[in-house]
């Protein structure tokens, strides 16, 4: 089984109603800033990543097409790619389309040696979006990725956690691994109506399955 090994820090993931947002920061890079969108939070991050040794277990690069997660009855959710605006900030899946994950593409594929990370809406518009139910999966749930190349890449839950947003676990998220894992990044916990967006965020951790 597979597990990490944190080797240093990179970007961080936050998704909220009504956006999906960035915080935390590479290290020597300024803190996150507010944006305008009351919902959103915008961090800075860079393409430049830590290094992913490649490892026997792990799969040749190939962008990711859709994921299911037979669990929470997700089945084929559309991907796409999302990289950063030009104020460094994260692109995000939109709003009006509550279905679609976004796979950050300034990290590896889902399958390479390294984590992968996929973003997804809870809800939008006052509906349940794509990763509403990721709160509720365990160790050893199956999550499926199929690939551009037409391999699918599955990965086993090792964990699911939710964190306070202002205390956005980097390192455990974008560090380094030992081979081929899988992030899945949405929020979670009490919606602030104050502020407009969830205090906390859930994340899920898994390894690719061999």
């Amino acid at each position: 089984m597979i597990r990490s090994t944190l080797i240093q820090a990179a970007a961080a993931v936050l998704v909220f109603s009504g956006g999906l947002a960035i915080a935390g920061s590479v290290k020597g890079e300024p803190a996150p800033a507010q944006a305008a969108e009351p919902s959103t939070t915008v961090g800075q991050v860079t393409r430049q990543g830590p290094a992913f040794a490649e490892a026997d277990t792990s799969l040749a690069k190939s962008e990711p097409v859709s994921v299911s997660i037979e669990k929470i009855g997700l089945k084929g959710a559309p991907i796409d790619p999302v990289g950063l605006n030009a104020d460094q900030s994260v692109e995000v899946p939109p709003l009006d389309r509550p279905e679609l994950v976004g796979w950050y593409k300034h990290r590896p594929t889902p399958g390479e040696a390294g984590p992968a990370v996929l973003l997804g809406h809870v809800d939008a518009h006052g509906k349940p979006a794509v990763f509403a139910k990721a709160h509720t999966l365990r160790q050893g749930d199956a999550i499926a990725v199929k690939r551009k190349d037409g391999s699918t890449a599955r990965f086993s839950v090792d964990s699911v956690e939710r964190v306070d947003k202002d205390a956005f676990p980097t390192d455990k998220v974008y560090g380094a691994t030992d081979g081929a894992e899988l992030r899945l990044v949405t929020c979670g916990g009490a919606f602030d109506q104050a502020s407009g967006h969830y205090e906390d965020n859930v994340i899920v951790y898994a390894h690719l399955a061999v």
